[in-house]
Parts: C-alpha cells; structure tokens; sequence
C-alpha cells in the first residue's frame, strides 16, 4: 500500500509502499476513504509531542470501509486497558496506558489501517466521506471542549479552525451567541465565523463579557486574554493538545471564581453523543482536499495557517 510516513520530527513525510497490514484478534482492516489532517499531526511532525513510534504513519481522523462494506470511523483514542482507575470511572481518555492513532499506532496517512474494532465508530448517513472525517477530532474535541465549557450563553472561541467552525454551528444550534476571535486583520476568517452564526468575529477585546471561552488556538498568551474576557464565574477551556507557554498573569484575572481547565483525548461515550448529535444540527463541514501524496503541502497549508474549515487528504 501507499503511506505518507515519518521518519523523525522536523522532515518531511516521504512517500513509501508499505506491507498491508494484516488485522490481528479484534482489529478491523479498513480501506481508506479519506483522513482529515489534524493540527496534532502537525504538533507530531514539528516535534512538540514527546515520544511518538517511529517510523510513523500519521492520521486519526479516517474514514475506512471494512470488508464486509461496513463505513467506520478511526478517532485519535485507538486503546485503553480498560481496568485502570480511569477507565473504571468513565474516564478513558486520561488511562496512562492509552494508545493514540497516528502516533502509538499507525495511522491513516495510508491507503490502508488496522484498528481495533472497539474504538471504531460507526458513521452516520447523510454525510459523505469527505463531511464525516473532520468529525472525527475537530468535532469530538470541539464537542467535548464545548460540554466542558458549561452551559453559558456568551460564548467566546479564540482560534477559528477545524474545531471552531463545528463547534460554532453546534453552539448556535444551542441558541448560544457566538463571538469569534481571529489573528488581526484576518478578515476572511471573520466573514466565514459570522457565515456559520458568530455575531461577532475580530482580534480585539470582545462588545461585551463572555460566559465561557474555547481556546482552540496552540497560543499560550491568550489564556490571560480569555480570563480577562470571561465574567465572574465563567470558565476557559483550552481544546488543543499542545500549547506554547503561558504568560504569568495577576491571580486577579482568575479570581471571581473563574474556572481553566484543559481538555485530553476523548472517550468513546464522546464519539457516540456527538456522531449522534451532528445530523440534527446539522453541522455542515467546509473542507479543502489533497491528494495523499500531497500531504507535506496540506500540513505546511495548517502551519501557515491558511485555512477556512478543514483539510482532507483523498486517496
């Protein structure tokens, strides 16, 4: 099969013929439809993560079918050993013994992957392969992100990406108010927030204060931005799965019984409300596609940070 793989942080994917893999007692073997390139790879491949295997297939946002025709999805959480304190409390997704698709375990930057069948999701109609896949990080996380963030009207995402302009359409579905924050002078990014239901989308201080922030953005400067936007007892939650570091900041900022708090991984339960939820909104998905072997362009495309919505690499 043709993969995309990884050598060592800081290169480039190359493109290599790799064995099939073969399913082993409670795996799946998927043909690959389609993957979303997630900004995790992106972390993976500028070496911010630690300790991912090499050589490395990325992609945990994939769309496969099995051979018996069912569509299944392949999400970031791909095992757990299931008898931990946190697996035991419903807390998958924060198990120390978990392995991640795209960096424990290959990915979907291939023409084929295995999995196992636990962790797959099934994907819902009225979604082609293309729409679903960004689903699969940018809308569990941003969902998760979105349920941790509390129920609040005013609601502010710092970062308009993948994960925002899903989680924007399920907020206004809410009846929420959205309120969009972007890089300075990115007036196209601002236009395509108000498109999908921010009544505001800018750089600076928002109109007025925020009940709950998302900071999807990997910048740790805008957690004090964000604690400053939020009204007393609001909360700030930060969705990505790395971030540059935070800024020291007066405790005054937090004080007002403001809450921060990260989002890790996700849980399976995850998967199975929003996969649920999403064709009730519904959410529309807005991405830009590239061929496999173009993957090196579509991560340098996130890196710049040109992008409207999400990427999906097609085989």
């Amino acid at each position: 099969m043709r993969a995309m793989v990884l050598d060592r942080p800081g290169t480039p994917l190359r493109l290599a013929a790799l064995p099939d893999p073969r399913p082993g007692p409670g795996q799946v073997l998927l043909r690959v439809r389609a993957r979303a390139v997630c900004r995790t790879d992106l972390h993976v491949v500028d070496g911010e993560l630690p300790d991912p295997k090499f050589p490395l297939v990325l992609g945990h946002q994939i769309v496969g079918i099995a051979d018996d025709g069912r569509r299944l999805g392949v999400p970031w959480l791909g095992w757990t050993d299931g008898d931990c304190r946190y697996c035991a409390s419903g807390r998958e997704n924060l198990c120390d013994r978990a392995q991640f698709t795209g960096y424990d375990i290959d990915g979907g930057y291939a023409e084929c992957v295995v999995a196992d069948e636990r962790y797959c999701l099934p994907l819902p109609d009225g979604f082609d392969d293309l729409q679903v896949a960004p689903l699969l990080c940018a809308g569990l996380i941003g969902y998760r992100s979105l349920r941790l963030a509390g129920d609040g009207e005013r609601l502010g995402l710092y970062g308009f990406g993948a994960s925002a302009h899903i989680v924007a359409q399920l907020a206004a579905h809410q009846g929420r108010r959205v309120f969009a924050f972007t890089r300075d002078g990115d007036v196209e990014a601002q236009a395509f927030a108000r498109e999908l239901g921010a009544e505001w989308a800018g750089s600076a201080a928002p109109p007025e204060e925020l009940d709950a922030a998302i900071i999807f953005a990997p910048a740790g400067e805008l957690i004090p931005a964000a604690l400053h936007a939020v009204a007393k007892g609001g909360s700030v939650v930060c969705a990505g799965i790395h971030m540059s570091d935070v800024p020291s900041f007066p405790y005054e900022l937090l004080w007002g019984e403001r809450l921060l708090r990260s989002v890790a991984n996700l849980t399976r339960r995850d998967g199975e409300e929003f996969l649920a939820l999403a064709p009730r909104v519904p959410v529309r998905t807005h991405v830009e596609t590239f061929p496999l072997a173009q993957a090196n362009e579509a991560l340098d495309k996130l890196r710049r940070g040109d992008v409207l919505g999400a990427l999906v690499l097609i085989p």
